[in-house]
């Protein structure tokens, strides 16, 4: 049973607009994202001031973590557990792409690949935009999947500064 319909196929190389993260690099954001990494590097802190990046610097995956409930979200995100095809993730991968039409209830992280390109300093927008890539089928222990390959670029400013490109798969079962 070929589980990825001419709807699903015709969603392959549809990009989202640019979305901007609910708000600018803060540097209490920056503490607690090093902090929760463990990385003791002193060019995330507010102390860097000179030195080889002129001030501190975010994380290299911290845009990737910008993107989350705006703070105006007073929803419950529980709210959906009544629905059959919650799992505590939302089935629209990423702001602006349209949701995946794949008649399968689980939704599990096949991992990420990153190229780093800049780091997101203090008071920068943060900006991502994401593109379907591919999809793919296949049987596993437990029944078929679908992997779901999606591109994203982030970047920072008004001028969209190149921060760091990733892909995703996400594997619905």
């Amino acid at each position: 049973m070929d589980l990825i319909t001419d709807a699903a196929r015709a969603l392959i190389g549809t990009r989202s607009d640019w979305v901007e993260a609910c708000h600018p690099v803060e540097p209490s954001e920056l503490r607690r994202f090093f902090q929760a990494t463990m990385d003791p590097s002193p060019r995330y802190r507010s102390t860097a001031v000179d030195g080889r990046y002129g001030g501190p610097v975010a994380p290299p995956g911290f845009p990737v973590h910008a993107f989350r409930r705006p703070p105006s979200d007073t929803k419950d995100p529980l709210e959906g557990m009544g629905d059959p095809e919650f799992d505590g993730e939302s089935r629209v991968f990423r702001q602006g792409l349209p949701r995946m039409p794949i008649p399968l209830q689980g939704v599990l992280n096949g991992g990420y690949e990153y190229e780093f390109l800049s780091y997101a300093r203090p008071g920068e927008a943060i900006y991502c935009r994401s593109v379907y890539r591919d999809l793919r089928q296949r049987q596993g222990r437990s029944g078929p999947m679908v992997l779901v390959v999606i591109d994203d670029e982030y970047a920072a400013g008004a001028e969209k500064r190149p921060l760091l490109r990733s892909t995703s798969t996400t594997i619905i079962r």
